[in-house]
């Protein structure tokens, strides 16, 4: 039983964090995966079909989520940089 709450509980989670805003919400992201996914395996929750049918959804927005957060990152960091420059010209 003990797994099934584990796993209730990061389903729970992840759908919480979906909601979120983009920076809170990679950041809630990566928390998430360190605390459910990074110590142990995915294949270890304990879920019905249609909760894993919901995780899988959940999941593979995630990623693509966190693929385009990275992308705007980046763009991020670089007019900084190019700020920066021209800044100290």
């Amino acid at each position: 039983m003990e797994r099934r709450d584990r796993s209730v509980k990061a389903l729970n989670e992840l759908i919480r964090i979906d909601s979120l805003d983009s920076y809170d919400k990679a950041d809630a992201l990566v928390a998430w995966y360190e605390e459910y996914i990074g110590q142990d395996s995915i294949e270890n929750f304990d879920l019905e079909l249609q909760e894993l049918k919901q995780l899988e959804e959940l999941f593979f927005k995630s990623i693509n989520f966190l693929n385009k957060q990275k992308t705007e990152a980046k763009n991020d960091l670089e007019e900084a940089r190019k700020m920066k420059k021209f800044l100290n010209n």
